[in-house]
């Protein structure tokens, strides 16, 4: 008990228990195909029985998720697919964002090519980009998955999500677990780990082997990416600074980062213009931040501005397809050339990309001790609609997670139980030292 303890007090693990709600069991809207239930112990793609998940059938607020047990189980339908038993689930703001509708438009057309020519609408949908479970079924030509591997992915957003008991993916979008981690903790991380990387790297040139002593300004920082990205950044040897508000300071110090600042205390544009200037600044805020930060790059060397927050998909929903990504595309090149001509200073946009094989570095990582996962808070399956109003109340100190498959529940309780208290002392005792 005493190691155990002492290997979870190493984790940044913030937990804060919801109240108990009762299951909400309500039908899928009519058109779902409903099925027998049958036991799922076995492998379910070749029971062809149907499964319990969180549904929307129109686009709305937190009213329009639905509980059905009447959806049939995923099938695998390439030789290269694994199908996965679901344990943990986290949210993200783009599961609230998708809920009321944005880049259906964009992204109906990426799951259905042929939609743009009809009017067939998506429905139903499952929400959830985060999972961590259990490997239970894989095609004939999949090579790096064997039955009863504990696997951690990212869903993209084109395909039905994780806030249901089984999900199909691709082996290459899917990466072993972390050995060290519950199924709870490491469903924190594959989506933000995966949009932090295809930013940073794509994005902001950075690596594993070129990221030492570059500067690196982080908006937002107490998010599930911005808490990633601190330490992803901190393993490769950048410097780090964080903006966050004053609450959070003890979180963003304990992970790591170098300098931080309340941006509730004061002018904290004309504390960063005082500063050493940056090689890359990585935004997750938005609005004005790129009006103001763009003079913190350093000029003429390749210093690189990478936001998160793009009008690609906004414009789509409500420009069109072709004039919404027409005008994206324009807006991105503009402020392109605009940039690199006054300053020499490059501006990008960053997006989530699924890639497995760069989970898989990540989780070594993980293992290593050099990334925590953040957990904020969890709830239980029945109650998924109490998750998505706690994340969007906003000002996230990490991820909320949803358990899915009990089994976990009892074997993760004590463990989260007994660390919740130890792992907040530590990082106190950690910001404390800095």
């Amino acid at each position: 008990m005493a190691s155990a303890r002492a290997m979870t007090s190493t984790r940044l693990l913030c937990l804060f228990n919801a109240t108990a709600a009762g299951s909400i069991k309500t039908l899928a809207r009519t058109g779902c195909k409903v099925c027998h239930r049958r036991n799922m112990s076995s492998s379910p793609s070749r029971l062809q029985g149907c499964m319990s998940a969180w549904i929307i059938d129109q686009y709305g607020s937190n009213g329009v998720l639905k509980y059905t047990e009447e959806i049939t189980v995923p099938t695998i339908c390439s030789a290269t697919e694994v199908m996965i038993k679901v344990h943990a689930v986290s949210l993200n703001p783009l599961d609230v964002a998708m809920r009321g509708g944005y880049g259906a438009k964009l992204l109906k057309l990426r799951r259905d090519p042929l939609s743009v020519m009809d009017n067939d609408n998506e429905f139903p949908l499952i929400l959830g980009r985060d999972l961590s479970g259990v490997v239970v079924d894989c095609g004939s030509g999949v090579t790096h998955f064997a039955l009863g591997d504990e696997v951690w992915a990212a869903v993209p957003p084109w395909k039905q999500g994780s806030l249901a008991e089984y999900v199909t993916l691709t082996e290459y979008e899917v990466s072993h677990k972390p050995k060290v981690l519950s199924h709870i903790e490491a469903a924190s991380i594959p989506y933000v780990a995966n949009t932090s990387l295809s930013a940073l790297v794509n994005g902001g040139g950075l690596c594993r082997d070129s990221s030492s002593n570059k500067r690196v300004l982080i908006t937002g920082g107490s998010g599930g990416v911005g808490t990633f990205a601190i330490q992803l950044l901190k393993a490769w040897g950048a410097h780090v600074t964080v903006t966050c508000s004053q609450n959070a300071v003890g979180l963003v110090r304990g992970l790591g980062a170098d300098e931080v600042l309340d941006y509730t205390a004061g002018d904290v544009v004309e504390q960063l213009e005082m500063m050493e200037k940056f090689d890359v600044v990585f935004d997750g805020v938005g609005g004005d931040t790129e009006e103001w930060a763009m003079g913190l790059l350093k000029p003429w060397s390749g210093a690189k501005y990478v936001t998160l927050v793009t009008p690609l998909l906004l414009n789509t929903d409500s420009m069109g397809l072709l004039d919404g990504t027409l005008n994206a595309w324009f807006s991105l090149q503009s402020k392109a050339i605009q940039n690199l001509l006054s300053s020499g200073v490059f501006y990008r946009w960053g997006f989530y990309a699924p890639d497995g094989p760069a989970l898989d570095e990540v989780s070594k990582l993980v293992d290593a001790g050099k990334i925590l996962p953040v957990v904020e808070a969890q709830f239980s399956f029945t109650q998924v609609p109490q998750a998505f109003q706690k994340l969007e109340k906003g000002h996230a100190r990490g991820k909320t997670v949803v358990r899915v498959a009990e089994e976990d529940d009892r074997q993760t309780e004590e463990l989260v139980q007994d660390s919740s208290t130890e792992t907040v002392e530590s990082v106190q005792e950690t910001a404390k030292q800095s």
